[in-house]
């Protein structure tokens, strides 16, 4: 007899309709065979579609079993077939009569019959509500994730007893309950909180354009003087994700098995800070299976990068497209996927290898050469996609000490930067941009125009600076921020001459 049952899979960030075709032959020796590009994962989902059977009360066939997941070209990664499987295994075999047409199925299973977590079910969810399907089954655990979907019965499944008593009429699972994405928004404070920072004012200043406007930034001091500090206050100024960008995260989070359990969407700003030996494949993404990387973990959220000379040269250099695009396109035997990877980089180094060179109180012991080498990693058309540069020299010892001085919490600067956004989503209102730092050539002349004075002040900046036209542009759109900032409709002149404040004077950081 044969059965067929509705399951699916991820392939990048989108989902992709599988039909599960279970045979239980009458003729023929005992045996279990899984064909359509299975992996490890999958074909041993035949032990434990055994175990689960029997250990439910349930019959397991003793006749040749064949089951056929199509398409046939696809490759069928991860264990959320068990459910499907056992399922068309009861329906094949003659021990549950039902009608499935209409249901999506997938979970793992464990040996008890018991449903575990299973990774991908937004991304299924919602393939699942384009498909038209009326109800969904899936793990319990991962109900609360599937039901920020409307127009979709959910229906949490632990157990495949329990389901089998529900299609059976014996015992009822109720619709897990439609979860709406005001209910679980909430405030989760950084690490550290901006008044924590002792001093600082002019990297606090410039962390609040690169959160308002969603700009690179480039932190240069000696060791100590707080650069990590800082990239991990930056988070608590950040705005809040709106539901539309938390889909997007909670998707990426989804897929890779990231996202915490029992969460129904990733409610914070991603916040990722790779170690500098980090591989190539585990910054951009890729691998065997091409899943995301860290810039793609880091999606609508910060991606910083500690002691960034240090990382290798070829990995670096793999950055300058997603930096400009927002995507990275990750092209291997195995397919081709896109992945988003709209992030804010907060990039931080010494500015030589003992880390003291131009401090007041230490001599450095570089030679000249051992400096020009270690700022030679980072290339200049690297360096030219970061907007914001920024020496951040040591904090003195009267500001580390004086308890009087009182600096402006995270919660006040986020009230400004929310502002801020909020200008920049009414005007980019209709096309898909969500804030300045995302403005082509093309949008800059329509939403930046420049007065006569502001013209004037980049042409002899371009002049002076020897300014790329990328740069030129980059400083546009910082001016714009700033202007935000202030509540201000047009660019001045204090805004691009603020702007130009944060750009490398010499070729070298």
């Amino acid at each position: 007899m044969l059965a067929k049952v509705f399951s699916g899979a991820t392939f990048g960030l989108e989902a992709v309709l599988i039909e599960v075709e279970v045979d239980v032959a009458s003729q023929g020796l005992p045996c279990f065979t899984i064909v359509g590009l299975p992996d490890k994962a999958v074909e041993e989902a035949k032990e434990r579609v055994r175990a689960a059977l029997k250990n439910s009360g349930a019959d397991f066939p003793q006749h040749r079993i064949t089951v056929n997941l199509a398409p046939a070209d696809l490759p069928k990664v991860g264990p959320a077939y068990d459910l499907p499987i056992a399922l068309g295994l009861l329906i094949a075999s003659g021990q549950l009569k039902t009608d499935i047409a209409d249901v999506l199925v997938l979970g793992e299973l464990s040996l008890d019959g018991s449903l575990r977590f299973t990774n991908g079910i937004l991304p299924i969810t919602l393939l699942a509500k384009k498909e038209k399907f009326k109800r969904l089954f899936l793990p319990e655990v991962n109900a609360k994730e599937a039901a920020v979907v409307r127009g979709l019965k959910i229906f949490p499944i632990n157990s495949l007893l329990s389901l089998f008593h529900h299609l059976n009429g014996l015992g009822e699972i109720k619709p897990q309950f439609l979860t709406k994405y005001s209910s679980i928004k909430e405030n989760v404070e950084a690490e550290f909180d901006m008044s924590e920072i002792k001093g600082q004012e002019q990297a606090k200043r410039a962390l609040e354009i690169a959160a308002a406007g969603g700009h690179n930034i480039f932190l240069k001091g000696i060791p100590g003087a707080g650069k990590t500090m800082l990239a991990r206050a930056l988070p608590g100024i950040l705005p809040d994700l709106s539901e539309e960008e938390a889909l997007e995260v909670t998707k990426i989070y989804s897929i890779t098995g990231h996202l915490p359990t029992g969460e129904a969407l990733f409610r914070r700003r991603p916040f990722c800070s790779p170690h500098h030996t980090v591989s190539r494949v585990g910054l951009i993404g890729g691998g065997f299976h091409l899943l995301p990387g860290e810039i793609s973990l880091a999606h609508r959220g910060v991606l910083f990068l500690d002691e960034f000379p240090e990382f290798p040269r070829h990995v670096l250099e793999a950055l300058r497209q997603p930096l400009e695009d927002g995507v990275v396109t990750i092209s291997r035997a195995a397919g081709r996927v896109t992945y988003p990877a709209r992030f804010i980089l907060v990039a931080a180094a010494n500015p030589c290898p003992c880390g003291f060179l131009g401090d007041e109180k230490r001599a450095c012991r570089c030679s000249p050469g051992q400096i020009i080498h270690y700022q030679k990693r980072l290339s200049g058309p690297l360096l030219d996609r970061i907007d914001l540069h920024l020496d951040v020299p040591a904090v003195s010892m009267e500001k580390l000490t004086d308890e009087e001085i009182k600096s402006e919490k995270s919660k006040e600067i986020k009230k400004r930067v929310q502002i801020a956004r909020n200008y920049q989503q009414k005007r980019f209102r209709g096309i898909k941009l969500t804030c300045n730092s995302e403005m082509s050539p093309r949008e800059i002349k329509v939403f930046c125009p420049l007065s006569p004075d502001c013209l004037n002040l980049m042409r002899q900046a371009v002049s002076q600076m020897n300014l790329s036209a990328r740069s030129f542009y980059r400083i546009i759109k910082i001016g714009r921020t700033i202007a935000d900032l202030e509540n201000e409709k047009e660019i001045k002149l204090v805004h691009l001459a603020e702007a130009l404040q944060y750009r490398p004077k010499l070729e070298s950081f």
